[in-house]
């Protein structure tokens, strides 16, 4: 059995959220808890997703908001190599994250690294947390597929999105291009120009 890690953002992804659906939706998917979802610090929330890597992966990554990046900052560590993919919906841009919470988050600088496994990016038109074109940006420099849902805001309980089945079939693509997937793959992929495009 291969596990799905969930990954929520700051304060966590609380009764209602998508995340907490598929915890129940999904006997295969664990939530990675944080001892402090309030004042996320970068080292202790990587200390504690590379623990359970390496204690129950390799893994599948779904990924909320700071958790994207929580992911992404796995890029260049060794726990990369127990990631078999991740799900990364509405990444948050720590500037902008950091002026709407002053104070709360201690996350480092934005992650800019090519990921060394495959990912699908699931993002909106009008998210608070991430413009638009930085978003493209992003996409663009982590070499990931990008997806984009039209006005869905933060892909939150506050734009709607209680139980989403379609981050299911999300998943079951990505397990399909991890079937396949090579390193090499990383050199030719393009990512992030059919952001602006889709659906």
């Amino acid at each position: 059995m291969t596990l799905t890690l969930i990954l929520p953002g700051l304060n966590g992804s609380g009764e209602g959220h998508w995340q907490q659906f598929w915890l129940k939706d999904d006997a295969e998917s664990r939530l990675v808890e944080q001892d402090d979802w309030q004042s996320p610090r970068v080292e202790v929330w990587l200390e504690r997703l590379e623990e359970v890597l390496v204690r129950e992966g390799p893994a599948y990554i779904v990924a909320h908001s700071l958790g994207c990046l929580l992911a992404a900052k796995c890029a260049d560590r060794p726990s990369a190599r127990l990631i078999k993919g991740a799900l990364l919906v509405a990444p948050c841009d720590l500037s902008t994250t950091e002026k709407l919470h002053p104070g709360a988050i201690h996350f480092g600088r934005m992650p800019t690294r090519t990921l060394p496994f495959p990912t699908i990016t699931v993002g909106s038109l009008n998210d608070i947390y991430m413009p638009l074109e930085s978003l493209s940006l992003y996409c663009r420099l982590w070499k990931t597929e990008a997806r984009n849902l039209g006005q869905a805001g933060h892909i939150n309980i506050a734009s709607g999105f209680g139980r989403w089945t379609g981050g299911y079939g999300l998943l079951s693509l990505l397990k399909r291009k991890a079937r396949t997937y090579r390193y090499s793959d990383r050199t030719s992929l393009q990512g992030g120009e059919a952001f602006l495009t889709w659906p």
